[in-house]
């Protein structure tokens, strides 16, 4: 089993992506939200995203709470988090519930989805010449012919 493998409190689910923990990679990502969702306050909103194992929600988020600043201190002076990680993976794993960290893991993907893509306002004449050019080049994507534009810019310099 991978270090940074979810271990489930109930049932293993027997068909698709078995659950992960936080990795290094994702941590600038991943932080933030965890600060959000560990609060007090989302016990009582979403109880079924927390450990009801966990007799007193309160002490373990003050275990996991100073995990949490010193990993982030870590990472600022650049020092090696992997064994902080890990036990800050260990705490993470026990203070939510298998749903819970599923829904991390969700909104987790759709910020790094989000991080991916931009939008930038083009106005409506250019937007034309541009479809006129991948109508002409037969691209498929508004990428594609970006793309081929700028690497023709670069070749002409």
């Amino acid at each position: 089993m991978s270090e940074y493998q979810w271990r489930y409190h109930g049932e293993a689910p027997k068909a698709g992506r078995r659950l992960v923990l936080l990795k290094p990679d994702e941590l600038h990502l991943a932080l933030p939200l965890i600060y959000r969702r560990i609060k007090a306050k989302n016990i009582s909103l979403q109880p079924t995203w927390f450990n009801q194992e966990i007799n007193n929600q309160e002490q373990a988020y003050f275990a996991l709470e100073p995990l949490l600043t010193e990993l982030v201190q870590q990472r600022k002076m650049n020092e090696d988090i992997v064994p902080l990680l890990k036990k800050v993976n260990v705490s993470l794993n026990a203070y939510f519930s298998d749903l819970g960290w599923r829904m991390i893991r969700k909104e987790l993907s759709q910020i790094k989805k989000r991080q991916k893509k931009s939008h930038l306002e083009v106005s409506n004449d250019i937007i034309f010449k541009l479809k006129h050019y991948m109508q002409k080049q037969q691209f498929d994507s508004v990428d594609q012919a970006i793309d081929n534009l700028l690497s023709e810019h670069d070749a002409i310099k």
